[in-house]
């Protein structure tokens, strides 16, 4: 095939996938996946805030993914620390690119609280149930260390974004599963932007292959790690749970809504915040004046209280 042929290839490729309607559901979810992986190559590292110290790379497991880093404000005592897990598809991401961390750490150090932002291991070395354990050790590991870094044990906050929004919502789906790892309570689970918290219906309905990478074939597997699924088996009182959800998704807001339900059915207080902005602005506009932050802060503020 010769150089003209190719171009004309990927000139109708283009065009076919640059058109599909939003039901095109799975091919276009997986061209945004792929385009989100492709972006990982976002440079490490952000411009710190004036003031804010970086401890970088603090070990809390004997794999080199095992990592945080935390963002101190100067002179900050007993202050709410905001704990993040970046998305990535289970395979993908890293806890200092600038869509993970740089708007979110401007804002909440300047308003007083530390923020951490955590690795875990990723596919294929480690399955979704345990990086869910490798982020539930990562916050017992910080809560260990907020006092040292001004913050207090007792006033986390945790948010993620996609793979890591998943991952958030199962550990606070079941408490057991943080606890086995030292963690112990936080006040709140910020959810952005994942189409994982019913693993099972995810597997059962159309789906992007990054799902069957992360979830095979196997059903009890999707019960185990599926948010939706550990809830009731729990039998415990949820913490209030902030969905934020793409309103460009076609399975992200019910879901996000069906997970609210369930949650208040168990007497928990959820709330689903629904944004006109693709999966990547969800993560990346966060911090950034607006309504949307402004929202977020509105939650976050009601747990502080």
């Amino acid at each position: 095939m010769n150089s003209r042929t190719l171009r004309a290839c990927a000139v109708v490729l283009l065009a076919i996938t640059t058109s599909l309607p939003a039901a095109a559901g799975p091919l276009r979810e997986r061209l945004a996946q792929r385009r989100e992986a492709a972006r990982h190559a976002d440079a490490e590292g952000i411009a710190l805030p004036t003031g804010v110290t970086l401890h970088r790379d603090l070990s809390y497991g004997p794999d080199k993914a095992q990592r945080i880093d935390a963002y101190v404000p100067a002179g900050v005592q007993g202050a709410p620390v905001l704990f993040l897990v970046h998305g990535g598809g289970w395979r993908h991401g890293d806890k200092a690119h600038a869509a993970v961390v740089q708007h979110k750490v401007e804002h909440w150090t300047a308003r007083g609280h530390v923020v951490v932002s955590t690795n875990y291991r990723m596919l294929p070395e480690a399955d979704p149930l345990q990086q869910a354990r490798d982020v539930a050790r990562a916050l017992a590991f910080a809560q260990r260390q907020a006092a040292s870094w001004g913050g207090d044990a007792g006033r986390f906050v945790v948010m993620g974004h996609s793979a890591g929004a998943h991952l958030v919502a199962l550990l606070a789906s079941d408490p057991a599963l943080p606890r086995g790892e030292g963690a112990q309570e936080w006040l709140g689970t910020v959810s952005l932007d994942s189409a994982a918290l019913d693993v099972v219906a995810t597997m059962e309905g159309r789906h992007p292959k990054l799902y069957d990478e992360a979830f095979g074939t196997d059903r009890d597997f999707w019960i185990a790690t599926s948010p939706a699924h550990r809830l009731p088996a729990s039998k415990a009182t949820p913490r209030p749970m902030l969905l934020v959800c793409s309103s460009r998704r076609e399975q992200v807001c019910p879901q996000a809504r069906d997970h609210a339900g369930k949650l208040r059915a168990q007497g928990g207080v959820a709330v689903v915040l629904e944004q006109p902005l693709t999966h990547r602005e969800i993560n990346q506009q966060l911090g950034l004046p607006g309504r949307y932050t402004e929202q977020v802060d509105r939650f976050i503020d009601g747990l502080l209280r």
